[in-house]
């Protein structure tokens, strides 16, 4: 049976994951067959449409992993759509203040702890019992914090009651740096904002997580990330062509036929 991410988090093991652009529900099976703890469908960015999520997360569900939602942003709408779908949880982007927090639990929970509203028809067939008590049990709530305005707001934000982690997008965060968009980490700047993200995380009991590479996963779980994105769909085919490639030319090379251009 799939282990909903927040079980991840509650027994305190790290978790590793991979990130969806593309709208395939073949490709979303393969990646959860790959091994990872949970798979994100990026809705934000990418090609991803809610009537792709539906499937998506169907696949990943068959495929053995936890599905989990990044929505295309702070909107209860679209946030109770992914989760009555079956998202085991949601990534919400740009939580600035303690007030968007407060709307990303309210989104994500039913009363009296929430104003979610009640209508799970994909999700409550695949859980023993009441779909209710198991969404309070299981739902993870993760806004992102990916601005300079959000770092030095870090502590109230995660004072939020209902929050399970926050997710750290590099990018955005190196933009409201003066950086560009990206892991900048020869940048003292960029590497104290994570710094203080991780340690804010510490003192409250909030998983710290992060998008990353599979070269920067060490790294960022040395540092105190417990949530790491290790690659997306899109970059992985990538690399994963270009290194069959290579190999192709370099044999074709080797064995005498020249090289395949």
């Amino acid at each position: 049976m799939t282990i909903p991410l927040r079980e991840h988090f509650r027994a305190g093991r790290n978790a590793l994951g991979a990130w969806l652009s593309i709208p395939s529900p073949v490709s979303a099976e393969a990646t959860a067959r790959a091994g990872v703890d949970y798979v994100c469908v990026d809705t934000q960015h990418g090609g991803v449409e809610y009537s792709d999520a539906v499937p998506m997360i169907q696949a990943i569900l068959l495929g053995g992993s936890s599905p989990i939602v990044r929505v295309p942003w702070n909107e209860p709408g679209i946030i109770g759509k992914m989760l009555d779908a079956g998202a085991h949880g949601v990534i919400v982007p740009m939580v600035n203040s303690v007030a968007e927090a407060e709307a990303v639990v309210r989104a994500c929970r039913y009363a009296p702890d929430g104003a979610r509203s009640f209508g799970p028809g994909l999700a409550a067939p695949r859980v023993d019992g009441s779909y209710v008590e198991w969404a309070g049990d299981s739902v993870a709530v993760i806004p992102m914090i990916e601005t300079v305005q959000a770092v030095e707001r870090i502590d109230d934000i995660l004072a939020v009651d209902g929050i399970d982690a926050v997710y750290v997008g590099p990018a955005d965060l190196s933009l409201t740096l003066g950086l560009p968009p990206g892991n900048n980490d020869d940048d003292p700047s960029f590497t104290d904002a994570l710094a203080t993200i991780v340690a804010a995380c510490r003192r409250a009991g909030v998983v710290a997580g992060i998008h990353a590479t599979g070269g920067l996963t060490p790294i960022r779980l040395a540092s105190g990330f417990e949530m790491v994105t290790v690659t997306t769909d899109i970059v992985a085919m990538r690399l994963g062509l270009e290194a069959e490639l290579d190999l192709a030319r370099r044999a074709a090379g080797e064995a005498g036929g020249g090289a395949l251009y």
